[in-house]
């Protein structure tokens, strides 16, 4: 398998013309019954992106065409699904594994629509669950609707690290940004390690185990922040060389959502709603997450009074680290992943809060791209949000687990911050445009 792999990526670097069409395919693979289940798709993807980031692809290219395998690989699948019914399982591979799609018919019926969203990142899953749709006659419509949603934070997800590592290997970095990334990296990869581990093991205390891992790495990047200055150096550059007028209106209308206005009342109509319901520790947990994420960035900002990077072409004069921005979207997107994963098996609960971070992912790192905070920036603000989001759910449990929220509150809850966000951007983003100019 390593000696194939290596031929295939070894090969696409010597003809760069076929590396759309190698993308298309393999992101249509990786998302098609049966053949995703047997090809490394995720490792393939990443070589793939760092050779498209190597200057043959832009980023735009890269997410449009494994956006669409993707897409393409869904619509097989549950095409496949629709036709042949139960009969698919007579095929010899199922024959054989019996398991896989049993293991997925259980999850979609289950967790519905639910299941397609979250499965679309989970690998054993993600090839099975659209054919199981098809088999399930799930409405084509509702289907569609899922696997568009669903697609975009998977491409986002699986091909901007390996391409955000090719574009970063042709560019004139300083010597040192190699190796205080490696250490930002490995840092963070220890603490995502750590709190998956104890949550699947389902640990009593895993929540404040991940606080504290998580208020010690913010620690230290509060104390060392000086000396990652090749870091942020060279992101900064990298994010730089992508901007386009395109770009820009798309990333202008995402730093609305984190702005301190949209977010305050965000937080304000989601307690409310809570209470409305007569979820009253849920409701605690959510204020008390917010609310003190609030307060600790705005007083971390204050004492460290680190200035901004000088890249509009008007300054924002208040301080930079932590991005407010980022903390504010991490906190609330971390307590709504919280509460949807409650009452469901540790994988679930996991895989929510993954799904919740990649929203405020996208906030985060607009900042960084309108060249407003340092990426050390938005790293401090989505530790500070995680560190105190755990650290609320473990007060708020500490004799007993959060209950699980009830379908009829989600279609309260969301379409109303769904609603209220959009309302928020649509009035303030012509004047936002102007405002981040470069």
């Amino acid at each position: 398998m390593l000696h194939w792999f290596d031929s295939l990526t070894g090969w696409l670097g010597a003809h760069p013309e076929w590396l759309g069409l190698a993308l298309f395919l393999l992101a249509c693979g990786e998302c098609l019954a049966l053949v995703g289940i047997l090809i490394p798709g995720a490792l393939l993807l990443f070589a793939v992106g760092v050779l498209a980031g190597g200057g043959v692809l832009s980023l735009g290219e890269t997410l449009l065409l494994a956006y669409s395998g993707g897409l393409l690989g869904d619509a097989l699948s549950y095409a496949l699904g629709r036709r042949f019914q139960q009969r698919i399982r007579r095929l010899p591979l199922l024959r054989s594994h019996p398991q896989w799609l049993d293991g997925a018919e259980t999850y979609m019926q289950r967790y519905g629509i639910g299941s397609l969203l979250v499965g679309r990142f989970i690998g054993p899953l993600r090839p099975f669950l659209p054919m199981v749709a098809g088999m399930l006659k799930m409405p084509l419509a509702r289907f569609s609707a899922v696997s568009l949603l669903a697609g975009a934070g998977w491409s986002v997800a699986y091909l901007v690290p390996g391409w955000a590592t090719g574009a970063a290997m042709r560019l004139p970095l300083s010597q040192g940004f190699w190796g205080q990334a490696a250490v930002v990296a490995a840092a963070l990869a220890l603490l995502v390690l750590l709190s998956i581990h104890n949550g699947l093991r389902q640990h009593p205390r895993a929540a404040a185990v991940t606080s504290g891992l998580g208020a010690l790495l913010l620690l230290s990047l509060l104390l060392g922040w000086r000396h990652l200055s090749d870091f942020d150096q060279g992101l900064m550059s990298l994010v730089q060389a992508q901007r386009s007028p395109e770009m820009d209106s798309l990333m202008v209308l995402l730093t609305r959502l984190g702005d301190f206005s949209t977010q305050l009342a965000a937080g304000s109509l989601l307690c409310l709603l809570l209470l409305l319901a007569r979820k009253w520790r849920a409701s605690a947990f959510a204020a008390s997450t917010l609310l003190l994420t609030a307060l600790a960035n705005s007083a971390l900002k204050q004492l460290l009074a680190r200035p901004r990077p000088e890249v509009l072409l008007e300054p924002l004069h208040s301080f930079s680290l932590p991005s407010g921005h980022s903390s504010a979207a991490f906190a609330f997107c971390l307590v709504l992943g919280v509460l949807a994963g409650r009452g469901q098996p540790p994988r679930w609960r996991l895989t929510w809060l993954l799904l919740a971070s990649l929203p405020a992912s996208a906030i985060a790192l607009s900042r960084v791209y309108l060249g407003v905070h340092w990426p050390t920036d938005i790293l401090a603000g989505a530790l500070l949000a995680s560190s105190l989001c755990a650290a609320c759910l473990s007060l708020s449990e500490r004799r007993q687990h959060l209950p699980e929220m009830a379908a009829s509150v989600w279609w309260l809850v969301l379409p109303a911050c769904l609603a209220l966000f959009i309302g928020f951007v649509s009035t303030a983003l012509p004047a936002a445009l102007l405002h981040y100019r470069y």
